[in-house]
């Protein structure tokens, strides 16, 4: 019994320290300046991911049904910075990281709508505002493509 115990104990700590990391998504960075230098200097328009990834579900769904499939990471790679605006409940984030996220909400007129995805032009200005939406990568990359020319 006392071993049956010790592992479970064992395999709970592991699981709680290992959520309790915060990670961006697949493809995207958590570095909102790095993202920004980058994207101005390729001429790309940079992707925030205004999210609570660990309990917006709508959040999750975005992220599996949009950006993890190989046809948005493809586009994502010739076109976009993607920046994860993370606001998560249990994960736990890096003081410095909290400060950036609080400070881009402002800046960009966050309101707490999950999941809000905000297109910026490589210089910075929000040229768009997008959502979850059905049709997966296809669909929402129709979508960035119209936002390409303003």
């Amino acid at each position: 019994m006392n071993k049956l115990l010790t592992r479970l104990f064992t395999a709970c700590a592991v699981f709680a320290v290992g959520s309790s990391v915060a990670f961006a998504a697949t493809g995207f960075s958590d570095n909102y300046d790095k993202a920004m230098a980058e994207a101005k200097a390729e001429k790309k328009m940079v992707l925030l991911d205004f999210t609570g990834s660990d309990w917006c579900i709508w959040c999750v769904k975005l992220d599996k049904e949009i950006f993890s499939k190989p046809e948005f990471q493809s586009y994502a790679k010739e076109n976009l910075k993607l920046v994860e605006v993370d606001f998560p409940q249990i994960k736990t984030q890096a003081k410095n990281l909290k400060e950036q996220n609080e400070k881009l909400k402002k800046k960009y007129g966050f309101n707490d709508e999950f999941p809000t995805v905000m297109v910026l032009n490589s210089e910075g200005k929000k040229i768009g505002v997008l959502g979850y939406m059905q049709g997966g990568p296809k669909a929402f990359i129709a979508k960035l493509d119209e936002l390409k020319g303003k």
